[in-house]
């Protein structure tokens, strides 16, 4: 009986730790790449962080997120993809083509949430907005739609506009189509484009010295990581030169650039964590489709307008979401 009682005990003790010591297992922390072509963080990437907060995900706690800035030059992505890759993530976070293609060339297995591309449909970085297929998902902000607007509010801010000086990033692939954009939406406006490529920091005096020879009036600027990277540059010679400006994002306004319009990235950025949390919860890149922002911003900045006596008129001013005084 004793031994009987005994095997009893034991076989209690045994039915009631062993959930305890599945329960005391660790649980798993998910691990975030997130490699971005820039120098460094900015307010997208709080925009990222607030919008893991808010779904309930705390760095250094329940989730892990592995930063790599590629300060604005494409040569080194496949590389920080690999790695990052190497890591083995359960999602990468990027943002822009040539930064989504290295992705896509490292893996294609782990889910891909882009933060921004200009058009991951005709980049081919998607089959289509409803059903992307494959392992890539997040936010296109399409930008072809919106480069005719900004040489319509450089014409009428300028009067008698005729020549647009656009500098563009040759190094990233993305930029070629948005460019033949820029041209046909110059075209139907009436007005001459004069686009100068560069490939590295180096160039830009250069453009700009270009610029002037071809009497450019205006700067229209095809944004990517490596232009961001450089913003002080390109806006400080804009200033320099004075060239009324226009971009694709307020971070240049900030810098001293005069005008921007465009989708919110911090607004892009923010969704994306949306995305990352639906990834983690099980679902399939393919079977999230891909968004399109919601929110457009222009902003002014008074002071570089006041700077290379222009005058800002008042109904472009009344449509504006944010001036710079």
């Amino acid at each position: 009986m004793e031994s009987k009682s005994h095997f009893w005990l034991l076989a209690t003790f045994f039915l009631t730790t062993a959930p305890l010591a599945e329960a005391q297992q660790p649980k798993k922390v998910p691990r975030i790449g997130y490699v971005i072509n820039r120098s460094g963080p900015m307010q997208f990437d709080e925009a990222f962080r607030r919008g893991l907060r808010e779904l309930g995900y705390v760095e250094g706690q329940n989730i892990t997120v592995d930063y790599r800035w590629g300060e604005g030059k494409e040569e080194r992505l496949p590389d920080m993809m690999a790695e990052i890759v190497r890591l083995k993530p359960d999602v990468v976070v990027t943002a822009g083509t040539p930064a989504v293609l290295a992705a896509k060339n490292a893996t294609r297995t782990v889910p891909i949430v882009m933060a921004n591309s200009p058009d991951a449909v005709r980049d081919g970085l998607v089959t289509s907005l409803a059903h992307p297929g494959g392992n890539i998902t997040g936010m296109s902000i399409f930008v072809p739609e919106l480069t005719g607007k900004r040489l319509e509010l450089l014409k009428e801010t300028v009067s008698k506009l005729s020549r647009v000086g656009t500098i563009w990033n040759t190094a990233n692939p993305g930029n070629a189509p948005l460019l033949t954009d820029t041209e046909v939406a110059a075209r139907e406006l009436g007005l001459v484009l004069q686009s100068v490529g560069v490939r590295n920091s180096d160039d830009l005096d250069g453009a700009f010295v270009t610029m002037a020879r071809s009497k450019a009036e205006t700067l229209n600027v095809l944004s990517d990581g490596f232009m961001v990277t450089n913003r002080t540059v390109v806006t400080g010679l804009a200033l320099k030169n004075r060239l009324p400006s226009i971009y694709p994002s307020d971070v240049y306004v900030d810098a001293g650039g005069l005008m921007s319009y465009g989708a919110s990235l911090p607004a892009t950025y923010h969704r994306a964590a949306y995305y990352v949390d639906k990834i983690l919860k099980g679902a399939k890149p393919a079977e999230l489709p891909v968004e399109q922002p919601m929110k457009f911003e222009l902003v002014i900045n008074l002071k570089t307008a006041n700077q290379i006596g222009l005058t800002i008129p008042g109904w472009t001013l009344m449509k504006a979401d944010r001036v710079i005084k």
